[in-house]
């Protein structure tokens, strides 16, 4: 039996037991790559990664979310088999030799193996609020904790959708719809644990109304049914509703009094009203309190919460229903008009050289000097993000590269940011595409967002870095171009057939 390739992907916002998981999952039979992708806002300190016999490659996502971390992971790895962990699970010492049983085999219209979670339940007293949500996982489908798929299914499907910010409802959705293309689901039979959640405060809770927005993207994606098509439990949101309404009204009632007439009435409405929201927020409290340990310190924030909770949900799942309607960022899909374009160098904006140490060599693409003018007459800011590792082989010297450079603005003008990666490919580091550091440098010297930028260059690379920076991103294809570049490209964001074509699409202002 030959076993399938697999890499595994692990998004991280730096737990303790990283170092640990990376060393069990670096066993036998080896990934063909382990891809840690770091999603800290701020990157206080590198990583304390073990040394592993598998390369081991470390992006960074800067703060945009779990969905954003395993899509940046998964298109920098290259395996049949794509195994997403969290970095606060815990696996088997075997858990290489597991995962492969699982795998083998599977026909071709499987597209996914999911682990069983086994998460520990505290000895001698029942959970806490909080420790009973991390209970809720076990026997979820499709938790992405331990999930494997098969990297033709993420392809097919474009990956996570990023418009799911939080680690909540993007791996349902993932499975939606990779189900709606035809394939099917498994269950495996290597288990993993998940660990409790740790101790928080009172407030976690209540940052965790901020899902009832995903309940919305769901809602907005797949219809009324989408609890049942997930698998999810009935919520509360009806019950909210009224809670909140009741709530309302009685303050409405009360306000009220002696401003309209009839001041009976309206103290009969604020009494009914407040019956209904006091009726209601007990009933949730209670139901809360019975099913945890019962200590003064938990009833009090159950007391506390249940009455916040309502109008905190209805909030973000109204917030969530607007944005849906009105229409969010698709990953892929350029529709605002960017504030900055951003230009891959060789191959772009000029004929590809290897190595160009000579600026006479320097040939303009076609209609490149003209595109670029009407971008600065609409006032869009433009720049290049170039891979230049010639520096570091030696091929190339820092003067030759700046006179290139001024070579490129002479015949086409100025840039208002250059962003050059001098280093070798197994460097390591953040900047080189298609890791997202020129990219996310470049939008910083901008004064824009990443998103308010447009990425274009011809080939895969450059799309990847955009695309892990939060920026939208246009794949020109030459002559280097692969046809797997393309066809990816055209899953996950767009492909134009110049650079005049792509600048007319997606910024416009451009004859």
């Amino acid at each position: 039996m030959i076993n399938p390739s697999y890499a595994v992907v692990i998004p991280t916002i730096g737990r303790p037991g990283l170092a640990e998981l990376i060393a069990t999952v670096d066993g036998d039979p080896a990934p063909t790559c382990i891809v840690v992708v770091d999603d800290r806002h701020r990157v206080a300190a590198e990583l304390d990664l073990p040394e592993t016999s598998a390369p081991l490659t470390v992006l960074h996502t800067h703060g945009r979310g779990p969905a954003a971390a395993r899509n940046a992971g998964w298109r920098a790895a290259d395996a049949e088999w794509i195994a997403f962990l969290d970095d606060d699970v815990n696996v088997p010492r075997d858990w290489c030799q597991r995962l492969m049983r699982d795998l083998s085999n599977l026909p071709d219209q499987v597209a996914a193996s999911q682990a069983w979670l086994h998460v520990p339940a505290p000895p001698q007293r029942r959970p806490t609020d909080s420790e009973r949500r991390t209970l809720a996982l076990m026997g979820a489908p499709w938790i992405t904790a331990d999930m494997a798929y098969r990297r033709a299914a993420l392809v097919a499907t474009g990956g996570f959708d990023e418009r799911f910010p939080r680690a909540f409802r993007e791996d349902s959705d993932l499975a939606l719809r990779t189900v709606r293309l035809g394939y099917l689901m498994t269950w495996g039979e290597r288990v993993t644990t998940h660990p409790l959640a740790s101790p928080t405060n009172w407030r976690s809770s209540l940052k965790d109304q901020a899902g009832n927005a995903d309940n919305a993207w769901l809602r907005a994606k797949y219809g009324r049914r989408w609890r049942s098509l997930s698998g999810t439990a009935r919520g509360r949101t009806g019950r909210h509703l009224i809670t909140t309404a009741a709530a309302t009204t009685a303050l409405a009632a009360v306000a009220s009094r002696g401003v309209v007439p009839a001041p009976r009435r309206w103290a009969r409405v604020a009494a009914a009203a407040g019956l209904v929201w006091a009726g209601l927020t007990a009933e949730f409290a209670l139901g809360r309190i019975l099913a945890g340990p019962r200590t003064a310190r938990e009833i009090t924030t159950m007391v506390v919460t249940s009455a916040l909770i309502p109008p905190l949900a209805v909030a973000h799942r109204l917030r969530g229903e607007v944005r849906a309607r009105l229409g969010g960022r698709d990953p892929g899909r350029i529709s605002e008009k960017p504030r900055a374009v951003l230009f891959d160098r060789d191959g772009t904006l000029i004929k590809n050289v290897p190595y160009l140490a000579d600026p006479r060599r320097v040939r303009p693409m076609p209609g490149a000097r003209r595109t670029l003018n009407q971008l600065r007459r609409q006032g869009v800011a433009v720049g290049v993000v170039s891979n230049q590792s010639g520096v570091a082989r030696g091929l190339i010297n820092s003067d030759e590269l700046a006179k290139v450079n001024a070579r490129v603005e002479s015949l086409l003008g100025p840039f208002d940011t250059w962003q050059i990666c001098p280093h070798a490919p197994d460097a390591g580091c953040g900047c080189r595409k298609p890791e997202p550091g020129l990219v996310a440098a470049a939008a910083h010297e901008l004064g824009v967002a990443p998103d308010e930028c447009l990425m274009i260059g011809d080939i895969g690379s450059d799309v990847d870095a955009a695309l892990t920076a939060g920026a939208r991103a246009v794949l020109v294809p030459g002559r280097h171009t692969r046809v797997a570049e393309i066809d990816h490209a055209h899953l996950v964001a767009a492909v134009a057939p110049n650079l005049r074509t792509a600048v007319r699409r997606h910024v416009g202002g451009v004859r």
